[in-house]
C-alpha cells in the first residue's frame, strides 16, 4: 500500500495526521498477524510504502505506531461524552450515539474501529502497547471529568470529581477490554449485552450511582 495513493493535499498538518493514521493502521495490521516482537519498523514503512527513516520521524519507537489507532477506539467515546445532555441517562444516550454512529460510518471507519478493538485486545496480554492503552484512557478520564463536574454542578477540580472521573475511566477500561476479547474471541453477539448497557452500567457501578442516571432539576 503507497501512503501517497491515499494522502490527499492539504495543510502539512492535515498531511501529517493522514501519514500518521496510515502508518498506524499497517503497524497495528501487522502487530495482529504476527506480533508486536516480531515485526520490524522496515516492515512496517514497506507496508505503507514510505521509508523507514520517515516512519521514525513521526513516531518514536514500532510500539508508539498504534497510539493513533487506539485513540481512534476512544475517540467516540469522548465526542460522545461532550454531547451528553442532563435530561438523557447515559444508558439512552450512548444507545442514541452507538445507533446514529452505526448509520454513518463507512466501511474505512468501521475498518478502523475493528483494528482499534484489536489493539485493545491485544494490549492485554503485549506490555509494549499498554501504554498507548493507558494513555487514551487518560484521555477519557479527562473528558469524564468534565462531564460529571457538569452534571454534578462542581467544578472540574474537584476531588469528589476527580475521584469519579478516576473510577469510572477505570471501569470503562476494564468494560472495553471485555468487549474487545470477547467479540474478537468470536463470542456471539446476539447474546452479549448491548455495548451502551455494559459501558453505562460501569460508570454507574464505578462511581455509586452519583453519574449515569437523567439529572435532576
Amino acid at each position: 500500500m503507497q501512503v501517497s495513493s491515499r494522502v490527499e493535499p492539504g495543510t502539512s498538518e492535515q498531511r501529517r495526521h493522514r501519514i500518521r493514521l496510515e502508518i498506524s493502521r499497517e503497524a497495528s495490521r501487522l502487530f495482529w498477524e504476527q506480533g508486536v516482537a516480531a515485526t520490524r519498523g522496515d516492515q512496517i514503512g514497506e507496508a505503507v510504502g514510505l521509508s523507514t527513516r520517515t516512519v521514525w520521524r513521526h513516531f518514536r519507537s514500532k510500539e508508539s505506531c498504534a497510539e493513533p489507532i487506539i485513540l481512534h477506539g476512544v475517540a467516540w467515546e469522548m465526542a460522545a461524552l461532550r454531547r451528553w445532555k442532563p435530561e438523557l441517562s447515559l444508558d439512552d444516550h450512548l444507545a442514541a450515539e452507538m445507533n446514529s454512529r452505526g448509520r454513518g460510518t463507512d466501511r474505512a471507519e468501521r475498518d478502523d474501529d475493528a483494528l482499534a478493538m484489536k489493539m485493545i485486545a491485544l494490549s492485554t496480554r503485549e506490555p509494549a502497547l499498554r501504554t498507548a492503552w493507558l494513555m487514551a484512557c487518560d484521555q477519557v478520564e479527562h473528558e469524564l471529568a468534565g462531564s460529571i463536574a457538569g452534571r454534578l454542578g462542581l467544578s472540574a477540580d474537584d476531588i469528589r470529581v476527580q475521584m469519579h472521573a478516576a473510577a469510572a475511566s477505570g471501569a470503562l477500561r476494564v468494560a472495553n477490554e471485555e468487549i474487545g476479547k470477547a467479540l474478537l474471541g468470536g463470542a456471539d453477539v446476539r447474546r452479549f449485552p448491548p455495548a451502551h448497557q455494559l459501558l453505562a452500567q460501569a460508570v454507574r457501578s464505578a462511581t455509586g450511582g452519583a453519574v449515569g442516571d437523567a439529572a435532576t432539576v
